[in-house]
């Protein structure tokens, strides 16, 4: 087909996607799948309509857009004084679930593929942090208890950037370019620190500063609601200018951004649950399209098996290790389990490591990486929904939504 016929094709599917939306997304469906599904279906891999073919920069500088706003929307909605109070589950999930989903991972990794260790560790790494795209539906989900869905969006928050310093250490010791004079332990404290500090520092300050513009009539509120978006970007991009982490900055920037303006905050949240959510298809519709077919082609038995480890046992065991003595029930502990998602963060790092031309293993990795995420989002696109539902139903008719720590 020619550009303009894909063009149409793609609006035309969007505009059948709008019709519908509400009825498919109701329970079995998330929008990440149905997108995902429909590259896979039209690109070369399945019908051959979309002849798509970007460049990996192209479909990182999306990812990266996507993610960012997704983080500082959702961080923006969580009120401080909640997040003060139940901060024991995210610093456990983030505290001891991570690390040790990373070290089982790589046990499992360098167990069933021919790499070295510090390539195993590099696959576990990347996707051990948990997605906020593919993990909208249930943290948007009331129904879910309050404390749960902001253990989710905390974790999804903060773990990526928890991870990347350590990415790039492991990129640098399997490609032999290790600086002696370099400080690991230095890069990762700035990571980890003025990243946060950005974010803070440019949401409380922006929150305010929008929120006295609309409130004394200077502005009107549609670019108040320009503004806040551009908030969200000043986050990102001051925390790397510095040398800090943009997407921890991004998820702090929310909170700050949410806690100082929340009447302004609204505004970004309606921008996520409409135009936004471009940037979301996008994303997944080149995913499909253009990863989805090679990797599922070209993959064997032990990807597949890794990458169902994964999303199960890699992760769900060691949640479950870190919420030992959190008084979480056993349903609390398999839904927190069950609910990572592997998907924007995990593919952004693969594509580092895939244009990495020193790495004679990145494209098995990335292969790995395309192969998890996709299985992601089809079993979590599948469970979210009805998952999320059924827990609000079974949590409320045990009173399970109660002030103190007690979780069934």
């Amino acid at each position: 087909m020619d550009p303009s016929t894909q063009i149409g094709l793609i609006m035309l599917a969007l505009l059948g996607f709008c019709v519908v939306s509400s009825r498919l997304t109701r329970r079995w469906l998330t929008t990440p799948l149905a997108w995902a599904a429909f590259g896979l279906a039209s690109g070369s891999a399945g019908l051959g309509w979309l002849d798509l073919d970007p460049n990996a920069e192209l479909v990182r500088l999306l990812a990266e857009a996507t993610l960012v706003l997704l983080l500082f929307s959702d961080a923006s909605q969580i009120p401080l004084v909640t997040l003060r109070k139940w901060v024991e589950l995210p610093a456990r999930l983030l505290g001891v679930g991570l690390p040790l989903t990373m070290a089982a991972g790589t046990a499992v990794a360098w167990a069933l593929f021919d790499w070295p260790l510090v390539e195993s560790a590099m696959v576990a790494t990347i996707l051990a942090p948990t997605d906020a795209a593919l993990g909208h539906a249930v943290v948007s989900n009331a129904a879910v208890p309050a404390r749960i869905r902001q253990a989710l969006t905390v974790e999804a928050g903060l773990n990526d950037g928890i991870v990347l310093p350590g990415m790039f250490v492991l990129l640098a010791l399997a490609t032999a370019d290790v600086d002696p004079d370099t400080s690991w332990l230095r890069f990762w404290v700035a990571q980890v620190t003025l990243g946060p500090l950005a974010g803070l520092a440019i949401g409380a300050s922006s929150g305010w500063l929008l929120a006295w513009s609309e409130r004394t009539e200077w502005s009107e509120t549609s670019f108040v609601r320009i503004g806040s978006l551009c908030v969200a970007a000043l986050c990102y991009l001051g925390a790397e200018e510095i040398g800090g982490n943009g997407f921890m900055a991004a998820w702090v920037g929310g909170l700050a951004f949410g806690t100082s303006a929340p009447q302004v905050s609204v505004h970004v949240h309606a921008f996520l649950e409409a135009e936004g959510k471009l940037l979301m298809l996008a994303v997944f519709l080149l995913v499909g399209c253009v990863f989805a077919g090679p990797a599922l082609a070209g993959a064997e038995w032990n990807t597949y098996l890794f990458a169902l480890l994964s999303l199960t046992v890699l992760r769900m065991v060691p949640v479950a290790i870190s919420l030992v003595g959190s008084g979480t029930g056993l349903w609390s502990t398999v839904f927190l389990g069950w609910f990572g998602p592997r998907g924007l963060a995990s593919l952004l790092f693969g594509l580092l490591i895939l244009e990495d031309q020193a790495l004679e293993s990145s494209r098995e990795l990335f292969q790995v990486v395309v192969v998890t995420v996709l299985f992601s989002i089809l079993l979590h696109g599948l469970t979210a929904g009805v998952g999320a539902e059924r827990y609000g139903r079974w949590c409320s008719a045990r009173e399970e939504q109660l002030p103190d720590r007690d979780l069934l």
